[in-house]
Parts: C-alpha cells; structure tokens; sequence
C-alpha cells in the first residue's frame, strides 16, 4: 500500500482505521472518504487529504483514485445489522451495488480492495462452535445476505480479472472512539459507558447469548496485516474468519463489576436484537487466518476492560 482511500472514513471503524494508517503510511498518503453529512471533522479533517467518494457514485469514486493515485481502497460503506433489517434495499444498495461500483474502479484502475464481512454471514444452520472457515451460510438477515454476497462478489473479481481483493469477518467490535450505531453487538460497547457515567445497564440481549467480540486495535490490526500480507500464502481471500474473545452479558457484566463494584445490570430483551444474535455464532475458528497471514490478538477480555474503563474515564470527565 503506497497510497490508500478509506471509503467511510468518519465511521465505526473508519474513524479509528484512517488514523492508525496515516500513523503507518504517512498522513499525506491516506485519503478520508466521505459522504455529504458526514464529514471528516477535527483531527481526521485536519491531518491528512480527505475527498467526497460516495460508492453510489462510480465516476466520483474513479475521480478520487486517479487524482490520489490511489492503489488501495478500504471499503468500508456499509449499513450495521439492525439498521439494516430496517431499510433493506439501503442496505443492499450501499453493500453490494456500491461495492460493485468499487470493484469496477479497482479493476480499471489496478487497485487493492479490502471490503469488511461479518459473523453476520452465517446464520442458524452454521455449526455454531468453533465455526468452520469453509461452511454453510445461509443468514436470514438482509446484512447477512449483503455479506455473503460481498464475499462472492470480490473472490469473483480476483479470479476473473485479477483485482487483489481481501476481507476478514469481523466480529462485534468494541471501541472507547466512535459511539456505536446500530449493531446487534452494540451493548458490549454500551455497557462500558453506563458503568463509567454510573448509570444501571439494560441489556436487550439475554442472558447466555454468546457472540464474537473483539477490540478495535485487534480489529485495525487484521484489516492492515491482511492488506500487508503475502498474496501467495493466502489460500482463503473473502472473508477470513477472525476470532479474539467469545462472551455473554453475564460475563462481561461481572468482569466490569471487577473493577466497579457498585455497577448494576438488568435485562429487557429486544426481539429484533436476541433474533439476529441468536442466528450467528458463538465462537468460530480462525485458523485459516493464524496460518495463512499469521493472525493473533492482543486483547482478552480481562484486559479490554481495563483500557475501555481507562479511557472512558477520560472521555467522559
């Protein structure tokens, strides 16, 4: 990667990822995407190039990659899981006909493309422990089938044209930065706020739901060690399975009670919330990853914590 745009550059990962690479690649180097409305502000807007690439818009996007000279492209417009089941021709629109406009740039123009899957590509009748790399997905979300069909889309264009295209299914991702938005995996970063404010937690999802999660750090590490990785180690392209920790409430409520004693949690479960969670897995099996591009985490749960409290604390003063 020489010179990289982050499509969704001012969201839940983009925020944190257009960051991390203008530390790796130099600020001058990484171009924040950006849609009407949601422009970079502060450090993002002041640190480094930013243009409008609308994924709707295939000749906006071509403009931005020829005048940057782009070779890498994080694509990462999409819309999270709940807010997706309530718009899905959205949902659709922006996952898939945007990354086929994405796709059709990269292949004019020899990029790179790295487009986000999800544990939200599996569904009921995936194993649900230690989920295979290589399995059956059938979702019964519009976010899911989105997903799935990411994945399809970019092992296409690799083998009939040759665009070097690469994603990794991310798990619930937890982060102190950018306040969530509408994921089904959402209360794990939720949880967080209310301890530090002091405020009693209500959880949507019950009690014994287990789910992947990972922190934010793990999560930008995986989205650029794979873009660094060595093309003729990897077996797999769309999507890598990538795995950290696996919780319920329960635990993650008791492991924050470590360290704030006086923090309450109850439940008021969301249908629509409990029915998505209930349809992914609880754990999968990342070792296709470990081989293939030497994947391994940082974080546990334990020392998530730790630095979620810590920095929330600061946030929130």
């Amino acid at each position: 990667m020489k010179n990289v745009l982050v499509i969704g550059s001012t969201g839940q990962i983009g925020s944190e990822l257009t960051r991390e690479l203008r530390k790796r690649y130099g600020n001058d180097n990484i171009v924040a995407g950006f849609i009407k409305g949601a422009e970079p502000t502060g450090e993002l807007k002041e640190t480094g190039p930013a243009a409008e690439a609308d994924v709707t818009n295939p000749e906006m996007i071509a403009n931005v990659v020829k005048k940057h000279k782009v070779d890498t492209i994080y694509n990462l417009a999409a819309l999270l899981s709940v807010v997706a089941e309530n718009k899905p021709r959205l949902a659709w629109k922006i996952g898939v006909d945007g990354l086929w406009n994405i796709l059709e740039v990269a292949r004019e123009n020899g990029c790179a493309v790295f487009t986000p899957s999800s544990i939200g590509s599996f569904g009921p009748s995936t194993p649900r422990v230690q989920t295979p790399q290589d399995t059956v997905q059938r979702p019964g979300t519009i976010y899911g089938v989105s997903k799935v069909t990411t994945e399809l889309l970019s092992d296409y264009y690799f083998k009939k044209y040759g665009v070097d295209t690469r994603s990794v299914r991310f798990p619930g991702l937890i982060s102190y930065v950018t306040p969530p938005g509408g994921g089904t995996t959402d209360y794990a970063v939720d949880i967080y706020y209310a301890a530090v404010r002091g405020e009693e937690f209500v959880c949507p999802i019950k009690k014994g739901t287990l789910m992947d999660m990972m922190y934010m750090p793990d999560g930008l590490h995986a989205a650029i060690s794979l873009m660094e990785a060595d093309p003729s180690r990897l077996k797999h392209r769309n999507g890598f399975n990538i795995a950290s920790m696996s919780f319920d409430p329960e635990k993650i409520y008791q492991t924050i009670k470590r360290y704030k004693p006086d923090f309450k949690m109850v439940y008021d479960v969301d249908p629509l919330k409990q029915g998505i969670a209930d349809s992914w897995p609880d754990c999968l099996d990342d070792s296709a990853a470990r081989e293939e591009w030497d994947w391994c985490p940082q974080f546990d749960l334990d020392s998530m914590t730790v630095d979620m409290l810590k920095n929330l604390e600061r946030k929130l003063k």
